[in-house]
């Protein structure tokens, strides 16, 4: 089921970018080694709006900022319920797996590296995550993001079903 969740980038909308990894890469030519830089960037309005982006280029600053506006031309939203995620939720992306779990109140963000730039930048405050397979940043976020994409909020799941919000938590 492919949930459409693409948001349109306005100028009220204040996004706060991050940093996820930063990678060297060579080539050997005749002339000797070039040096070139991919950074993967996570935007998020820590309101439940998220966008990755990367961006590549011959110095780490110039690949931050295009990282950064591509990431801007990805923005998705994604469901937050009382600072956490609405349900648990596994994903996978190449050879990362991920898994997502909402927390109580106080519990923080149990999450590593690349997930954890991902959640906190959604606006997450109390999750439980687990990263199993693949550590490699760029599959993490992908992942991460696809099992964000794939939460449906309580409000959603009521409107579907056709009953009221109290029946989607009683039953």
């Amino acid at each position: 089921m492919a949930i459409n969740n693409r948001v349109k980038l306005t100028s009220d909308l204040v996004l706060e970018d991050k940093l996820v990894a930063i990678n060297r890469v060579t080539k050997v030519t005749k002339g000797g080694r070039t040096f070139t830089f991919a950074a993967i960037v996570v935007v998020g309005n820590g309101n439940g709006i998220i966008g990755w982006g990367l961006g590549k280029a011959g110095e780490v600053t110039t690949a931050i900022e295009k990282g950064t506006e591509a990431a801007k031309k990805n923005l998705v939203k994604v469901p937050v319920y009382k600072g956490t995620i609405p349900h648990e939720q596994v994903a996978k992306f190449g050879g990362a797996e991920v898994l997502l779990r909402p927390a109580s109140a106080g519990t923080g963000v149990k999450a590593g590296g690349a997930m954890r730039a991902v959640l906190e930048s959604v606006g997450v405050k109390d999750v439980l995550a687990k990263s199993k397979g693949s550590s490699n940043p760029h599959n993490l976020v992908k992942a991460t993001l696809a099992a964000l994409n794939e939460m449906r909020s309580p409000m959603m799941v009521a409107k579907n079903r056709g009953i009221t919000l109290e029946r989607v938590f009683k039953g």
